[in-house]
């Protein structure tokens, strides 16, 4: 999420400048039980809470701290513990000028909570410099460790501006000692750009040079299997907004074992949509995982693909297009599933998110979409009917001026056997109204 793609400009470059409607509904309007995955989703909104919503929207659980995002502990790397989650807990005195809502220079502290909101682990002091730092993503590993995905505030020989944002992976002990760590800058030669492409990135006024905005490890799959290496489950895998590519981190070298991008062919927004095809060019991506094992497409990447502005240069967007789910086979690098409005029967500029948002593979083959701009969570099937939409109706200051908004910046789906046991849900049947019938009443 770079503060820039929040500006009039880009969205005027983009030719995607959008209004959304000065009322609208909140909370859940549409669902079907039969046809959804029935679980929870989690989330932390712009009023600084982080909430856990059952089917019919109903706050089931709330937390008195915000994530960047929030982060599902699995009771599985836990100890069976259910309902632990990462959030971030205490910000910065002085930031400084170069703080901002897209990177980690505000944190200082990040902390596991229990069900019950006690803090049960946290890191911050003992990071380098006093402060953790961490933006976009928290992952607790098998052996009992923490991946952070922070940032690291320096000068970097050969750029124009006196110091970058750089992106930093730790990896901390339980005691909070950093066991291994990563620095994207260091590998800058790794990343698939060309000659001319390096002398823009060295050369860019904005000092979130490569904004990564995404960490996961990468997980048992099927490719490890079959004797690809750059797939070993330990590795971990990123995405950078601002570079519009996708990268495996290899663990025990720390080079970049498999890359996507950040030079694709042209996207033909007017083109049939046809499956699978080579991958086309994806910008401003977020959310970039490999589907665990056990669930549909499972070793296949997954990605929202917002068509945001991005890139060195900035690559072409669409003037009537919007963003997209992707799900790609690694291998071929091929598009296998895709989604965008046009398969919910809706003109392509209905979805789109210029910046924030997710997406996750959901049991059943469904898949759970974070429309963040707007505050929208919705589950698809894999032929793109919506069976379940949400509203959030909780906002917050906006992510520049002082505007209110509902933006979420990730929803995670959550399982029913995460939260202790007892807690109560709702799987009630939501109907919505005919759009051209649905009216605000006067009342003399």
């Amino acid at each position: 999420m770079s503060i820039k793609t929040f500006g009039l400009a880009a969205a005027l470059v983009s030719g995607q400048l959008a209004a959304a409607p000065s009322v609208y509904p909140t909370g859940v309007t549409l669902y079907d039980p039969a046809k959804a995955w029935n679980g929870y989703v989690i989330f932390s909104s712009p009023d600084k809470q982080t909430r856990l919503i059952d089917m019919n929207g109903n706050e089931v659980k709330r937390w008195d701290s915000a994530g960047f995002p929030a982060a599902l502990i699995d009771p599985k790397l836990n100890g069976g513990k259910r309902g632990h989650l990462f959030v971030q807990l205490e910000e910065v005195a002085a930031p400084g000028r170069l703080a901002s809502a897209g990177n980690g220079l505000r944190n200082k502290v990040v902390g596991e909570l229990d069900w019950n909101g006690a803090v049960v682990w946290q890191w911050g002091a003992q990071a380098p410099g006093g402060a953790a730092h961490q933006h976009h993503d928290q992952r607790r590993l098998a052996n009992g460790n923490t991946l952070v995905l922070a940032n690291r505030l320096h000068a970097v020989p050969g750029f124009a501006v006196p110091e970058v944002i750089d992106d930093v992976i730790y990896e901390v002990d339980p005691k909070g000692k950093v066991a291994w760590s990563w620095t994207a800058s260091e590998h800058l030669e790794e990343f698939g750009f060309d000659a001319e492409q390096l002398k823009l990135v060295r050369a860019s006024k904005n000092p979130d040079v490569f904004h990564i905005n995404n960490l996961s490890v990468v997980g048992p799959n099927r490719w490890y299997i079959d004797g690809d290496k750059r797939f070993h489950p330990d590795n971990l895998l990123i995405d950078s907004r601002e570079g519009n590519f996708i990268a495996i981190v290899d663990r025990q070298s720390g080079k970049v074992a498999w890359r996507l991008g950040p030079n694709l062919p042209k996207l033909n927004g007017y083109a049939p949509i046809k499956v699978p095809r080579p991958v086309d060019q994806f910008s401003g991506q977020h959310d970039a995982h490999i589907i665990p094992e056990g669930l549909p497409g499972a070793g296949n990447l997954l990605v929202f693909d917002n068509q945001g502005e991005a890139g060195y240069p900035r690559v072409p967007l669409s003037l009537l297009g919007g963003s997209r789910i992707l799900e790609i086979d690694p291998i071929k690098g091929e598009i296998v599933w895709q989604y965008s409005a046009v398969d919910s029967g809706q003109p392509g500029w209905a979805f789109y998110s210029a910046f924030i948002s997710s997406a996750r593979r959901l049991p059943n083959g469904n898949t759970l979409i974070d429309e963040g701009k707007f505050g929208r969570v919705f589950q698809v099937t894999p032929a793109g009917k919506i069976v379940w939409e949400y509203v959030s109706p909780y906002f917050g200051k906006a992510p520049m001026g002082d505007t209110r908004s509902n933006w979420l910046y990730r929803a995670l789906p959550v399982p029913y056997d995460w939260v202790p046991e007892g807690t109560p849900r709702a799987e009630q049947a939501v109907t919505p109204p005919a759009l051209e019938q649905f009216r605000v009443t006067t009342h003399p």
